[in-house]
């Protein structure tokens, strides 16, 4: 079993920057790769970044590629979003998940973290 707690959000105003935690725990053998999704009011959930186990990173939005970086720390099972110029549009509960090897859909969501951008 796998738990994934988020934290880091908070109200900022645009500009400003926040960075978000993905605490992993548990049987982390079979996780292929960890992904941020955001859910803005009235919205669907959509995939921001991802982070593979081998390392490799991709950014699924072009609006947060070069203001929004993922990162992982090994020692501390963690994975990271820094968000930089954070914009209003960026408001949304943030949430991260494994993929689990072979899989195609995100399983073990966390709780969420609120990001509010004011303007």
């Amino acid at each position: 079993q796998v738990h994934v707690v988020e934290s880091g959000g908070g109200l900022v105003q645009a500009g400003e920057s926040l960075r978000l935690s993905c605490a992993v725990s548990g049987n982390m053998f079979n996780i292929a790769a960890v992904g941020w999704h955001r859910q803005a009011p009235a919205k669907q959930r959509e995939l921001v970044a991802v982070i593979l186990a081998n390392g490799a990173i991709g950014y699924a939005l072009d609006s947060v590629k070069g203001r929004f970086t993922i990162s992982r720390d090994d020692a501390k099972n963690t994975v990271y979003l820094q968000m930089n110029s954070l914009k209003p549009e960026d408001t949304a509960i943030y949430y991260c998940a494994t993929l689990r090897k072979g899989f195609a859909k995100y399983e073990n969501w966390g709780r969420g973290t609120q990001v509010t951008v004011s303007s």
